[in-house]
């Protein structure tokens, strides 16, 4: 969906539902520095409005967008070839339905130098699409997502816990009008 708008149309009801468990867990106001790992058109910045925030996406005109309405730091990367500058460290790293679009192999590279990113006593915050087990809305509409990796609950607790000891791990539904659409997972933790 590189369409800007139509991307914030579709996401919107649900923008708030999916952060929620990562809101419940933390303390929002004590966050000092943020790096917001494929952030698409900035909608997650409005949850961190005391931090020092970055956001990284592949897409320019998300970055355009996100640049020209939010006014912080938004940046044009590629997360599978992002290299941080020596030092650089932030103690809440926030990937947001973004690791179902890539490859185990990516996935894994990722996390890995994502992990080294994380200041001391900070934890990488994953919230990202569950391909459910059986037939119905959820599985069907995890298939038909733009992302061609959602993984079954397991296989993202095994690829988590490959990088990070786990503080929170919780699976969680997104309803619309009381109909289960999406199944999601919340995952905290720190680098190993």
């Amino acid at each position: 969906m590189g369409n800007t708008t139509a991307y914030r149309l579709w996401q919107a009801p649900f923008e708030d539902a999916k952060i929620a468990p990562a809101l419940r867990y933390n303390d929002f106001n004590k966050i000092k520095r943020v790096l917001d790992v494929g952030c698409g058109p900035g909608t997650n910045c409005r949850y961190f409005e005391k931090s020092d925030y970055t956001g990284f996406d592949i897409n320019p005109s998300y970055i355009r967008y996100a640049q020209e309405k939010y006014k912080r730091n938004f940046v044009v990367q590629d997360v599978c070839t992002f290299e941080a500058a020596e030092g650089e460290r932030f103690d809440f790293i926030l990937l947001n339905s973004l690791l179902h679009h890539l490859s185990d192999g990516e996935t894994h590279r990722i996390l890995g130098q994502l992990g080294k990113l994380v200041s001391p006593g900070g934890f990488v915050h994953i919230v990202d699409l569950v391909l459910p087990d059986r037939r119905g809305i959820p599985r069907w509409l995890a298939e038909s997502d733009r992302g061609d990796f959602p993984r079954p609950r397991l296989a993202w607790e095994e690829i988590f816990t490959t990088h990070f000891r786990t503080a929170v791990f919780e699976p969680y539904p997104i309803k619309l009008i009381g109909i289960e659409l999406w199944n999601l997972v919340y995952f905290k933790g720190e680098p190993k």
